[in-house]
């Protein structure tokens, strides 16, 4: 069976069960239980803090994970990112009170506080700056005030938090992360297949399919609109003079299209999810 790390809790462990289930596979029916058999599709899941899954994965303990990208750089031994999933994402940066750093090299010698710090290590030293690291979980904005460290790196979203705590962003970003896939080193049988179903769930939830009848001397025009991911499918109505017309479109945008293929004649326009592909 193929063996598959799944974050237990935390922000990735929600997404990462739906986007599971959407796939086909057997999820957990109690929050409480670390392992489940899905003898249907051949793998067991194993429920794990988020932190530990790329060492378990790393070690070949287990064949392939979920985690975020951050933490699989934060970990001390590297599996291989097969994967991004999309959903998760993250931005990190340093920050520090008002006026005191601008540049990353205005860190040599000074203390960063992080909740990763083998990750942030790693980027100082790729610019040559050499930093004692202070590690901490949670909450590390505090620390320049409470006076642990100098600066902190951290995750930023608004950076409302930061300013709050009379802190300031500068330098450039570390890390864009975001859950992925990941897996051992050699390919463990059964990968293929989950990573298929996963980019068929990542389509999914990135098109839609959208149906409407048109003239048919317009479809040179609502194919230059939409042309969809391939091509669009074209199909006689009753009345020789209309055609339906078939097409695979990217779910942000799609009321603007809708419009402007209105605005040319194409009627009776219908959106449909779609909840499962293969490209």
């Amino acid at each position: 069976m193929l063996r598959i790390a799944v974050p237990n809790k935390g922000s990735l462990a929600e997404t990462a069960a739906e986007m599971l289930a959407e796939a086909g596979y057997a999820g957990r029916r109690d929050s409480k239980t670390l392992h489940v058999i899905d003898a249907q599709n051949d793998v067991e899941f194993f429920f794990l803090r988020p932190r530990d899954i790329a060492t378990y994965v790393a070690s070949g303990a287990l064949d392939v994970g979920i985690t975020g990208r951050d933490l699989l750089r934060d970990a001390p031994e590297q599996a291989r990112e097969v994967q991004a999933l999309g959903f998760a994402r993250s931005t990190f940066r340093f920050a520090a009170p008002a006026g005191r750093y601008s540049t990353i090299q205005d860190l040599a010698g000074v203390r960063v506080a992080s909740a990763y710090p083998a990750l942030v290590d790693a980027f100082l030293r790729e610019h040559g700056v050499e930093a004692t690291l202070v590690p901490l979980d949670g909450a590390v904005e505090s620390a320049v005030q409470l006076g642990v460290a100098d600066a902190i790196a951290d995750v930023v979203e608004t950076g409302t938090t930061l300013r709050q705590a009379g802190l300031e962003i500068f330098g450039p970003v570390i890390i864009e992360s975001e859950a992925v896939l990941i897996s051992r080193p050699g390919d463990a049988d059964g990968t293929e297949r989950l990573l298929r179903r996963l980019r068929g769930v990542i389509v999914a939830r990135r098109y839609v399919l959208l149906d409407y009848d048109l003239p048919v001397e317009l479809i040179d025009q609502a194919t230059a609109i939409a042309s969809g991911r391939e091509s669009p499918t074209i199909s006689p109505l009753q009345d020789p003079k209309w055609v339906a017309v078939r097409v695979m479109l990217p779910r942000s945008g799609i009321n603007q299209v809708m419009d402007d293929l209105y605005a040319i004649g194409a009627r009776a326009l219908l959106v449909t999810a779609i909840h499962a592909a293969r490209l």
